[in-house]
């Protein structure tokens, strides 16, 4: 492997691996705007008896190796958000049908929003971490269900909502970090950064 070492006169650019335009607001929140935004085309599918929490760093990961294998003088970094009831991994919602089933699912009820987050420096080291938020539902009416529906703010997103819109309102208890479920928990996410030396700018 070579190592590639940086002085105090060079900066690397940062590329993000993914094309969520809410990971990309939540880090210009923190000051972080990416040189190049490149999103990784893996494989999604839970592995057989996968659990939420490796799912989503074991996606984070991939996604980030994926974009490292041909920028090798850059930071990498990648982020993976699963919704989780018990051992349950929730689909993305790509259609009406599969977000009334996840909300559903979640009315009344907890469940865990999980971040996996990973950052591959231009020196090969490899720093991941997962994220977790608990949080819980209001049971939610069939009026509540059927306006959420129409708004068609559950389009693909984990779990079938987004609770930087109109589902926040249905969360009534959340422990943990509130931008890591919206996609990316930047307290964290900003400490990597730190750590492995990178210089915004």
């Amino acid at each position: 492997m070579v190592v590639r070492t940086r002085d105090s006169k060079t900066s690397f650019p940062l590329i993000l691996a993914s094309a969520s335009p809410r990971r990309l607001d939540l880090l210009a929140q923190i000051g972080i705007v990416p040189d190049q935004i490149l999103p990784a085309d893996i494989d999604e599918t839970p592995g057989k008896l996968e659990i939420p929490k490796p799912h989503a760093l074991r996606l984070a990961q991939g996604k980030a190796e994926a974009i490292a294998l041909s920028h090798k003088d850059a930071f990498i970094l990648a982020a993976d958000t699963v919704v989780g009831v018990g051992r349950r991994i929730l689909p993305k919602s790509e259609d009406e049908g599969t977000a009334r089933e996840c909300l559903e699912l979640l009315s009344g009820r907890s469940h865990r929003v999980y971040t996996g987050v990973c950052l591959i420096s231009p020196d090969g080291v490899v720093r991941s971490r997962v994220v977790e938020t608990r949080l819980k539902f209001k049971r939610l009416s069939s009026q509540e269900l059927q306006e959420y529906l129409d708004s068609k703010e559950w389009d693909g997103k984990a779990g079938g909502y987004g609770i930087q819109g109109l589902a926040g309102a249905y969360v009534s208890q959340i422990i943990g970090s509130f931008t890591n479920v919206v996609g990316l928990p930047i307290y964290e996410t900003r400490n990597m950064l730190l750590g492995a030396g990178y210089k915004n700018g």
